[in-house]
């Protein structure tokens, strides 16, 4: 049996964030002899160090209080100091680490040697270039990139969510000789439909239909082009609505889009906040006449993947993550102002007619390269080659 060990996700539980969604689903697709370990953020103190068994995960809590932006790096460096004695007093055999995000590469010498005298393999996806983030100032871009470079160096294996990002590690840090795999993240192909009780939803919370609307789902952030998307629709001739699923904080980048948009004046538009019910989430998607996707830093993103697997119409920020995705099966726009307007008034002028068209050959791009079958498959892949760490 393999025992594998996931850390830099909040935990085991569907979450409004790319790692929690990796980290549900691929453990529960994972069909191997495997038990998994999964460390949980917990901000109550008397829940520290208490363990919960989930079908074949064993949940450790580890307390952290609440500290802003440092949190996930404190959880990270506990977690891993937790399992480096774990895997010890355990006796733990034949365990891989897989961690997500480079959050504490300084540190990763420490760990990497300590687990390797246990024959502890460390695999490191690094999710997006993190430095390239417009929400990090200079100082923080920096520390990312001495993280980024520690956190390849000590690892056994690396995970790339893109290929654009495979090639970036490949040629940034190819003196380090660490394998790279390319895996993405899942998405699932199934006949959709919208339940009564959705379009009762749709019609209470938002004052819409099944076809009526134009969706985004995205974490409040700069990159994620929430100002263009908004300012590019407030131009558009639709009278379909704008909902904007997303982690909505009245924060300083909220005051922003704000003042920069004056979005609440346009009744067009919806921010709802978050919504976690899953089921719920991807009906809406399946009743959204198209779906907006404007990341433009990191890899491949979830929510892009769920879009292609359940709307006919996505439209996508032109960058080259979300291309490798897209390809054909999808619209794109850029920056420049006026083209995401002029993609949402061509649809609405029916000239861009063959909708189940495009859905057809976004559906096959899941099934081709992004099902969590294919994902499992990788992964079993990677694991095979690994075999053991020499103590």
């Amino acid at each position: 049996m393999r025992n594998i060990i996931i850390i830099g996700s909040r935990g085991y539980q569907y979450n409004y964030g790319g790692w929690e969604t990796f980290v549900k689903e691929f453990v529960d697709n994972n069909h191997d002899d495997v038990k998994f370990y999964i460390p949980r953020l917990v901000d109550k103190k008397e829940l520290d160090k208490k363990i919960e068994q989930i079908g074949k995960v064993e949940v450790n809590n580890i307390y952290v209080p609440k500290q802003g932006f440092v949190t996930m790096f404190t959880f990270t460096i506990k977690s891993f100091e937790y399992f480096v004695k774990y895997i010890e007093a355990k006796e733990l055999k034949n365990t891989t680490i897989i961690s997500l995000g480079c959050k504490i590469g300084p540190l990763m010498p420490k760990y990497y040697k300590k687990l390797h005298k246990l024959g502890v393999s460390i695999i490191m996806n690094p999710d997006g270039l993190e430095w390239k983030r417009d929400k990090w100032n200079w100082l923080i871009k920096q520390c990312f990139k001495i993280s980024e470079k520690y956190s390849i160096k000590y690892c056994d294996a690396v995970v790339c969510d893109s290929k654009a990002i495979k090639k970036y590690i490949d040629d940034k840090y190819k003196k380090y000789n660490k394998p790279s795999y390319f895996i993405a993240y899942g998405a699932y192909l199934k006949e959709d439909k919208v339940s009564q009780e959705t379009k009762q939803y749709l019609k209470n919370n938002f004052r819409t239909k099944v076809n009526d609307y134009y969706l985004v789902v995205a974490r409040f952030v700069p990159e994620n082009n929430l100002e263009l998307i908004i300012n590019e629709f407030i131009k558009s001739k639709t009278k379909k609505k704008l909902i904007i699923i997303s982690n909505v904080e009245h924060n300083k980048y909220y005051n922003y889009l704000l003042e920069k948009t004056n979005f609440d004046r346009d009744n067009r538009i919806f921010l709802p906040g978050p919504i976690y019910d899953q089921e719920l989430l991807r009906e809406i998607r399946v009743g959204a006449f198209a779906y907006i996707h404007g990341h433009s830093a990191g890899g491949t993103n979830p929510s892009l993947l769920e879009a292609l697997s359940t709307t006919d119409i996505n439209i996508l920020f032109n960058v080259e993550y979300n291309k490798e995705v897209g390809e054909k099966s999808t619209l794109y726009f850029s920056n420049k102002e006026g083209s995401l307007t002029k993609v949402i008034n061509k649809l609405e002028q029916n000239k861009i007619i063959d909708r189940k068209k495009y859905g057809k050959m976004s559906k096959q791009r899941i099934k081709d390269e992004y099902t969590w079958d294919v994902v499992e498959r990788k992964y079993r892949v990677l694991f095979n080659d690994l075999g053991d760490i020499d103590e």
